[in-house]
């Protein structure tokens, strides 16, 4: 079985929904084979590389209140503790962009995964700036990439077209909002589900099959 989980390191449901379908994943493990690969999704991709403050962002982007946003956060981070995530304080939204191109990389380097998990920790976890090339080596390094390779994709244009191509594609085949998880290239499983619907949706997919 093949997992594309298309998403977004600024996506705090995207946190929610990589730690909800892993635990769905060793639910079925030795039942049904997976693969996962993690697509490319930019929620902002105009964003500047200064950021923009979280709650003037929100506030603009979907005309809710600081308040509003203050509830949802906690529906947010309630659901995340279910299934293992903490969050932290988050005052600013970044660009991604640089993080999709290391996160391409480390795809052919077999550590997308362990990065995918890094970078989502140190913006939900900890606020840190996923864009910022500083916070991107080390935590290249902390999985086990080669940081000198590292700094030289972030200091060129490397996968920056695959990237585009990427996002182009999932967006041509209608996902606009994220996580989407897209199995065996025709079934799709939006937004943060309960691992009981994940694992309820792999076991059915598998049965068909």
């Amino acid at each position: 079985m093949k997992i594309d989980f298309v998403s977004d390191v600024a996506c705090p449901w995207c946190a929610v929904g990589l730690n909800s379908l892993e635990i769905a994943l060793g639910r079925v493990a030795g039942e049904i084979p997976v693969e996962v690969h993690f697509q490319p999704f930019e929620l902002n991709p105009a964003m500047p590389p200064e950021g923009e403050d979280t709650v003037q962002h929100l506030s603009r982007k979907y005309g809710i209140d600081a308040q509003q946003i203050a509830r949802n956060q906690e529906g947010i981070r309630a659901r995340g503790a279910a299934v293992g995530f903490t969050f932290g304080q988050r005052p600013r939204i970044w660009n991604t962009f640089d993080a999709h191109r290391l996160l391409h990389w480390a795809g052919t380097q077999g550590k997308q995964r362990e990065l995918k998990h890094a970078l989502l920790q140190a913006y939900h976890g900890e606020g840190r700036n996923p864009g910022a090339h500083d916070v991107l080596i080390e935590l290249a390094g902390a999985v086990g990439l080669d940081v000198e390779r590292a700094r030289a994709i972030l200091e060129s244009d490397e996968f920056g077209l695959d990237v585009r191509q990427a996002e182009t594609f999932w967006q041509q085949a209608g996902i606009h909002s994220v996580p989407a998880i897209v199995v065996n290239d025709r079934h799709l499983i939006s937004g943060g589900q309960p691992p009981e619907v994940f694992e309820q949706a792999l076991r059915q997919i598998a049965a068909e099959s």
